[in-house]
Parts: C-alpha cells; structure tokens; sequence
C-alpha cells in the first residue's frame, strides 16, 4: 500500500460497547392497519431491512414477470400486489401469486426509488420520480410525488419538488421525501400538503428512517442530519471522515438501531453514529465507494461497497466479524430474511450468504441493486429487468 492509502486506512475509529448503544432492540413500530406486509424501502421506518420469516433457499421458481426495463429499487408488498417502478418510468403493480399485472402507468419520468405503500383512502401506494429523460441532462429541474390507488392506479394527487430519488418514508398520515435541490419535504399523505420541509447543504439522494420524534438522513454536502419530525427543527448535524475516496457524500439511506445510526459514505467508510448527540462513534474503511444502505441484525451490521467485498460489523465497536468477496462491485442494499443476508452484484448475480458466519447458501444469476423482498411463504428475487415469485 501506497502511504496515502495506509494513512486513510490508520483513521478507522474504533467504536464502544457502552457509549449511546443500547443492546436491547428498540420495538418495532405496530403493524399497518391493513395486511401490508412490506411497506416500504427498508421495510419500517428505522429502515433497518429485516424481517422474521422462516425462508431459506434454494427456492422453487412459481413466476417470472418481464419489467421491460431495469428495477432498480425493490418494490412494497401489500393487498396481494408488488408496487414498483422501472427506469423507463413505468409504475405498475402485479400479483404476489402469480406475477399477472393488475395496471401500470406511464409517467414519462425517471426512476430510481421504491414506493412506499399506505391505508389511506383504503390503500394507497407513494411514488417519487426524478425529471423527464435524458435523466442527467440538467434541462429538466422538477420531479414529482405521486399518489395512486392501490386497487386501479388512478392518481389521487401529485406535487412538484426538485428530482427525486429518495424513497418515500412513510409514518402515519406524513409521506417524507427528499430531492436534489436540498429539500426534505414533510407531507400530508391524503392530500400532499406541505407540512413543513428542511434545507440541506447540498442534494438529498438517500431516503430518510425515523425512531420516535427524530428523522435522519444524509446529503451530498458530507453530513448527516438529525430533526424533529414534527417541526422539521434542525436537532444536529455531524460530518463522515471524508480521506479515503477524496469528499464524503451520503448516498446512502441510514438504517437506525440500537440507539445508533449506521450509514455508509462515498469516502468508502461505513460509519456509526450517536442518535442522540451526532457523536461519530466507530468507522470503517470498506476498500470502495459505499452506496449501498446496510441492514442491521442481532448486533450485525451488513453492506457491501464497490470493493466488491460484503462485511459484517459488529454493530456497537465496528470490529469486522467476517467479509466475503463477491464477483463484482456491490451498489444496492442488503436484506435479512430469518437467519439468511441477501445482496447482489453489479454484474447481475444475487448471493445469498448466513449471516453468522458468511458462509455461502445459494446464488442466483440475475439482479443488481436491492435483490430480495418477502411475504409469508414467498420470496420475491428482483433481477435486472424482471421479478421472480
């Protein structure tokens, strides 16, 4: 190693089993009132991506459903539908049993978030789009928030924000969301009324988790914010390393757990801080740009970076308790299903590894970002342009 890369790997910070971690999981937040069984991006509001199912693989293919183009982001489950977005703009919901589509839409807009799915008005689904295409072109400096019904996909209503790409998170009756401009916006969920909304130093890419009254998310100005979700006041703000890969920039959406707040940077350091102060308490060089958002599982902490290395820390020091090397650079995020981590490449594979030990338990040639989703008895693989039941 050159002594630049060994004085970027020598600030790794090693974290405290006692300082603002509390071992004991917080409680979940109660169930949708109607059968919603994955919600939203991250499954609840602390965006902490596991779920208690008795799934293991290999897995018997039931269903394939040819999306036309890519599925970034991993769809919501409820009213025995998958909600999704492709990047050609089209929003559609299909059947968990059998993968038929019950009605799509034509935005026209880019896309690259997951839905997140409601009660309201006896089922709603939450959809942010970015501007229209070419999607990097700058030309185009609005994106939209949309409501539809979950049974038709009539659109309930619709507001204009910056482009967005964060996906939605939704607690009660407020739908927040955030856009390139900087703004996090707090809204009714029935009507899309503003609330409030938040100015950051700089776009807000990632979605935002919430534990009781704070919200957290990041932004590409390196930091990451805390506010009261009732007020959108600003409570703190802290700062990533930023030595590794050049500037610290948060793409990532912060998972919340143990009285702490796990986020990955684009410095290539995965990072826990405070929930309470914003004290920086452990970091950790990954070897690349660190996109993906971790999940979070019995005192483990997962995510892979473009390294092409997936790490489990561990949750309160970030000491590695085991890594393994997958066949190309890892952007999308991991999910736990009982006692197994999924994730994929992007070069289309998905693996599925024990969470323990990293020990290999399946593999499967297609998906690229965010692979896995499930509901009772089924799983659902998110390839490149298609879902498997």
């Amino acid at each position: 190693r050159s002594a630049t890369r060994r004085s970027a790997f020598s600030t790794d910070v090693r974290g405290s089993s006692t300082v603002e971690y509390h071992p004991q999981p917080a409680p979940k937040p109660p169930p949708p009132r109607e059968k919603i069984a994955w919600p939203q991006y991250g499954l609840d509001a602390t965006r902490s991506r596991d779920v208690d199912l008795p799934l293991r693989p290999p897995f018997r293919r039931v269903w394939t459903y040819h999306a036309g183009s890519l599925v970034e982001f991993p769809p919501a489950i409820g009213y025995g539908r998958l909600f999704f977005s492709t990047n050609s703009g089209k929003f559609a919901a299909i059947s968990t049993r059998t993968g038929k589509r019950a009605w799509k839409r034509y935005t026209n807009r880019c896309v690259a978030a997951s839905p997140a799915l409601g009660p309201q008005q006896r089922g709603t689904v939450y959809a942010v789009f970015l501007n229209r295409p070419p999607c990097n072109s700058g030309k185009s400096k609005d994106g939209r928030v949309m409501a539809f019904a979950v049974g038709t996909g009539r659109l309930r209503w619709q507001r204009t924000i910056g482009p967005s790409e964060t996906s939605p998170l939704l607690i009660e009756d407020t739908l927040y969301v955030g856009d390139w401009n900087g703004w996090l916006w707090a809204l009714h969920a029935k009507s899309g009324r503003v609330l409030w909304k938040f100015h950051a130093g700089g776009a807000i890419k990632g979605g935002a988790a919430a534990f009781g009254k704070r919200i957290y998310f990041g932004a590409y100005d390196g930091r990451l914010y805390c506010l009261n979700i009732n007020t959108g006041k600003l409570i703190w703000r802290a700062r990533g390393q930023g030595r590794f890969f050049g500037s610290s920039r948060f793409y990532a959406t912060p998972a919340l757990a143990y009285g702490r707040v796990y986020i990955g940077s684009t410095d290539g350091k995965m990072y826990s801080f405070g929930a309470t102060t914003g004290r920086r308490i452990w970091s950790h060089s990954t070897g690349g740009y660190v996109y993906a958002s971790p999940a979070v599982w019995n005192g483990r902490v997962f995510v892979g970076s473009y390294s092409g290395r997936f790490t489990a820390f561990d949750a309160p020091t970030g000491d590695v308790l085991w890594s393994f090397k997958a066949n190309g650079k890892i952007s999308g995020s991991a999910t736990v299903i009982g006692d197994v981590v999924y994730f994929a490449t992007l070069k289309q594979r998905t693996y599925a590894l024990n969470v323990r030990t990293g020990k290999l338990l399946w593999s499967y040639p297609d998906g690229k970002y965010t692979p896995a989703v499930a509901e009772g008895k089924r799983f659902f693989l998110i390839g490149y342009a298609r879902i498997y039941g």
